[in-house]
């Protein structure tokens, strides 16, 4: 072998997250195939040694921050130890710089510098990533009639200001849910800046003043629970639902720095706002379109943007047909956000199921329990290419809802595999889960 060939091999160009873009949504972490993507506290970073260049988490990051290379000798990759306590990237290797690391003259490294696409990477040193890969079915791209989205209009450096002008909680106080399970809506003013949306998008937050290494804290997102012409039409201001967070995913106390933030916010009180985010998580605007919405707790936002929207056009007399089916699922009834003011939806405009899994005294029950309760209504839908599934919660609820979809389908007679892969890529099944 020459040294062209040996060096060649020797070098990959590095997958790498820019932690000063990134927003830590979990969109790359979620839909990478092999589990090439991690995070902690700080940053979200790439596993080299896992990396098989699928591209999947390419076009769904809002930010871009996702879009990032760098050629590296393969032996001396940054690790992921290392990617986690970067606050910004590292500049790309001299020639010089990647010569001395690989033993070699300067004018044969230049042909190693020139191109920074991913296409060059050499993965020869991979192993078993075909056994490691498993099928995505979340699409990447919107329905077809979706609107136009606007994205990324303010950036970390440059947000814009919004005024609180309202924040109500939308839970219930009981018994069994105290201030740990403390959900507020909150709504935000822009004032004369524009901040277009549509049902779906997200935007960020930048939390004031420092965390424990002295640095800003970084910008948390959530879903926008209003339709695009507002929380109050012909206002320019948009809703959130925002869980109080004083426990971590194993129950430990600890306190949620946006999300207190948040939700003790007081009317007049202004908030650093990032965004709009999101390309692909958009409702379908033609006549007769189908939604089923799927979610668990504060995943409700976008849902709500959703069916408020389409309440509105049907109180207009602009919309024409199209069902609406809800599966919401939370602990108990008391933690369940907007709970009354969906009891008070119209049934032959929104088909709602709940689902409670700690009610004392019954069984435990999840959004897959009831849509498999409601398997002969679903069936159809999933071979009608008027509909479009939306799935936003819990990281946990999406192997249930994917298990119960491929029941269905295949109780059906239906190919999960063929039906899976044609919602994928008509954009019809979207995943949103953290």
């Amino acid at each position: 072998m020459d040294m062209a060939t040996s060096t060649s091999t020797a070098v990959i160009n590095q997958h790498l997250i820019d932690p000063e873009i990134c927003i830590r949504c979990n969109t790359c972490e979620s839909i990478c195939p092999v589990q090439a993507i991690t995070h902690d506290s700080r940053n979200y970073v790439v596993d080299a040694a896992k990396c098989n260049l699928c591209m999947d988490c390419i076009s769904p990051c809002p930010t871009g921050s996702i879009d990032n290379w760098r050629n590296m000798p393969r032996q001396h990759a940054y690790s992921i130890e290392l990617q986690l306590s970067w606050d910004e990237l590292p500049a790309e290797l001299s020639t010089e710089q990647l010569a001395e690391q690989l033993g070699i003259e300067n004018a044969e490294a230049e042909n190693f510098v020139a191109d920074n696409s991913p296409a060059v990477v050499d993965t020869s040193f991979l192993t078993n990533t075909s056994s490691a890969i498993q099928v995505n079915y979340g699409a990447t791209m919107p329905p077809w009639s979706a609107a136009h989205a606007y994205t990324n209009l303010y950036s970390l450096k440059s947000p814009v200001t919004a005024t609180v002008v309202g924040n109500v909680r939308v839970t219930e106080v009981g018994k069994t849910s105290g201030a740990d399970y403390d959900t507020h809506h909150i709504v935000l003013d822009f004032g004369v800046m524009p901040f277009p949306v549509l049902e779906g998008h997200s935007m960020g937050f930048l939390p004031p003043g420092v965390d424990a290494d002295v640095k800003p804290p970084h910008a948390r997102q959530y879903s926008i629970a209003s339709p695009r012409n507002g929380e109050r039409p012909g206002y320019n201001n948009l809703s959130l639902t925002i869980k109080r967070v004083l426990q971590d995913h194993q129950g430990k106390p600890v306190r949620g720095v946006a999300s207190n933030y948040m939700c003790d916010l007081k009317v007049g009180d202004t908030v650093q706002v990032i965004g709009p985010f999101g390309s692909s998580f958009l409702m379908p605007n033609h006549p007769k379109s189908n939604i089923v919405m799927i979610c668990t707790g504060t995943g409700s936002a976008p849902m709500r943007a959703m069916t408020e929207w389409r309440r509105r056009l049907r109180q207009s007399g602009k919309f024409d047909g199209g069902k609406l089916l809800l599966f919401f699922g939370a602990r108990t009834q008391e933690e369940l956000p907007y709970f009354g003011p969906l009891q008070g939806l119209p049934k032959d405009f929104i088909d709602n199921n709940f689902a409670f899994s700690r009610t004392p005294g019954q069984p435990k029950r999840y959004v897959q329990d009831l849509m498999r309760e409601r398997a002969a209504d679903l069936a159809p839908l999933l071979a009608d290419a008027n509909t479009c599934f939306y799935v936003c919660g819990l990281k946990s609820m999406e192997e249930g809802v994917l298990s119960a979809l491929r029941h269905i389908a295949e109780e059906a007679g239906l190919s999960w595999e063929t039906v899976g892969a044609k919602l994928k890529k008509e954009g019809r099944l979207h995943l949103e889960t953290y």
